[in-house]
């Protein structure tokens, strides 16, 4: 697989915030009557205000904004556990000694995910894609359409480094070459992606002399 740039997903992908999540949305569903597992299993990949008007349906916007500020508040500030996942640390650090542009490309909001991203030790990305910048999230193309636009490449330059299944999808419909990680096994259009990953650590990138970049995963 050749490219130009690589746009990453944040949780799930390039950090464990996984007993954030589940803490802050658990709390939550409990609050609401709703059986926590339906709730979790709903979450992944998606904007948190996508999950809000999911399960608030029928509630005015002002309810539903005020119940998204309140676990905004709550996800930026629980820091406890996250860090990074194997392999990412070095990834991100052999593409900026190789020059190679990468985003950040998220569902979370601007507060999360910097949050997030500090408390893992993860370098500062090039560009930052996150829910205030795209009108459509995740698994529509928008983020990672944006997100190849920031990098200055075209969709098809880049590879989306992705988890979960609506973030698959969007880099699917985006058009750009697709790397699942620890994708849950059920996930739509898995036979679609380039690679199939279980950590980032098998992923092996190579820049030749023409500048054109090789990406494939150690046997």
């Amino acid at each position: 697989m050749k490219c130009k740039g690589f746009l990453f997903d944040l949780d799930g992908t390039l950090v464990d915030s996984l007993p954030v999540v589940e803490r802050a949305w658990s709390n939550w569903a409990s609050r609401h009557g709703i059986a926590a597992e339906e709730v979790l299993n709903f979450i992944h990949g998606k904007q948190a205000i996508t999950s809000f008007r999911h399960f608030m349906a029928g509630s005015s916007e002002e309810a539903i904004q005020q119940e998204f500020i309140a676990l905004e508040k709550v996800e930026a500030e629980d820091t406890d556990g996250i860090v990074a996942l194997p392999g990412a640390v070095e990834l991100l650090a052999r593409l900026n000694e190789l020059d190679i542009p990468w985003a950040i490309v998220t569902s979370g909001s601007v507060p999360v995910a910097s949050a997030r991203r500090k408390a893992a030790g993860l370098p500062e990305p090039e560009a930052f894609v996150t829910a205030e910048r795209v009108q459509n999230g995740k698994p529509e193309p928008d983020a990672y359409l944006l997100g190849a636009q920031l990098l200055e490449l075209e969709p098809e330059e880049c590879v989306v480094v992705e988890d979960a299944a609506a973030g698959i999808l969007s880099g699917l419909a985006a058009g750009c070459h697709v790397v699942a990680v620890n994708a849950p096994a059920g996930s739509p259009r898995l036979e679609d992606v380039d690679m199939l990953l279980n950590s980032l650590e098998e992923l092996v990138i190579h820049k030749n002399a023409d500048g054109s970049i090789d990406v494939h995963r150690k046997h």
